[in-house]
């Protein structure tokens, strides 16, 4: 446990998950209420309700067009939805509120020889809702040098950032989203053109946040399959709508079929998930494309 007046650090929160978090009372920190959004004449959400508290990790599964990064720009007040609300500890989310969000976005593109440094990039987000250029201070060097290590990326202080590996970048960015303290942390596919262990490290770290640090993390992926070991939810997306629950509750033939508008089943195969969708198998979060075959 932080000591009292100390900023509560990521080392504290990936430790090991306290008893019975399954069964316990959170409070609700997201909540969207028919969420309809109509971009350039399409429809690209669909009446989308679900509601996420704090202590969960939550996985968004969904291909691309499914409408994730839509959903995630209504949350973060990017983009207006059409119909329906968007709430933040019960009441409607607000430029203020919004300040308890913290963003991983999907692409961050960085030059090679950008004068940047992985301990300069997280200190921007003490800064996030501050005019003016920040006073160098041993405080806030401390606070940096504190998070770096809480995600595992002391060594890479002083790196810069356009050097970085996929793996290290989704470390530092994640150590950049938290130092604002947000009870609530959106990733859009953070785990994009990462190997398997770097990924599965990535997926561990958030999950001990969420997990140990109540804290509210909602993760966009194509696949479930590599957060099936740490999610408490899943919001899963097709064609703009949504179902949401539990993966027992939601990965089953009869809700995705109604999902998809077509037959669809699930197979559990030495602990993967993996969908029949007319004669071929593929991995849950990667259908779209398949069943846009037969849409057509």
């Amino acid at each position: 446990m932080a000591r009292p007046g100390r900023r509560l650090l990521l080392a504290d929160a990936v430790s090991t998950c306290p008893p019975g978090r399954h069964g316990e009372a959170r409070a609700e920190v997201l909540a969207l209420d028919g969420v309809d959004v109509w971009l350039s004449g399409r429809k690209v959400l669909s009446e989308v309700s679900f509601a996420i508290r704090a202590g969960e990790f939550t996985g968004v599964i969904g291909s691309n067009g499914a409408g994730k990064t839509t959903m995630f720009r209504v949350v973060l007040g990017l983009e207006a939805a059409s119909s329906g609300q968007v709430l933040l500890d019960g009441e409607s989310a607000s430029h203020r509120s919004r300040r308890s969000i913290g963003y991983v976005p999907q692409k961050v593109v960085l030059e090679p020889d950008l004068p940047l440094r992985a301990r300069d990039l997280v200190g921007l987000g003490l800064d996030a809702h501050k005019l003016g250029v920040p006073w160098p201070s041993r405080a806030r060097r401390d606070a940096v040098d504190e998070m770096l290590a809480g995600v595992g990326a002391t060594s890479l202080a002083d790196a810069r950032v356009g050097t970085l590996s996929g793996g290290e970048l989704q470390r530092v960015l994640i150590a950049h989203a938290l130092m604002s303290g947000p009870r609530l942390l959106i990733l859009d596919e953070p785990l994009a053109n990462l190997d398997i262990r770097s990924g599965q490290e990535i997926v561990e770290l958030l999950a001990g946040l969420a997990h140990g640090h109540n804290v509210a993390v909602l993760m966009a992926a194509h696949d479930i399959n590599p957060l099936l070991e740490v999610m408490d939810r899943v919001v899963y997306l097709a064609g703009g709508r949504a179902a949401s629950g539990t993966v027992g509750e939601v990965v089953r033939p009869d809700v995705l079929s109604r999902l998809y508008g077509h037959p669809v089943s699930v197979l559990d195969v030495e602990g993967r998930i993996l969908v029949i969708a007319g004669s071929n198998i593929q991995a849950v979060g990667t259908l779209e494309d398949d069943l846009g075959e037969h849409r057509h």
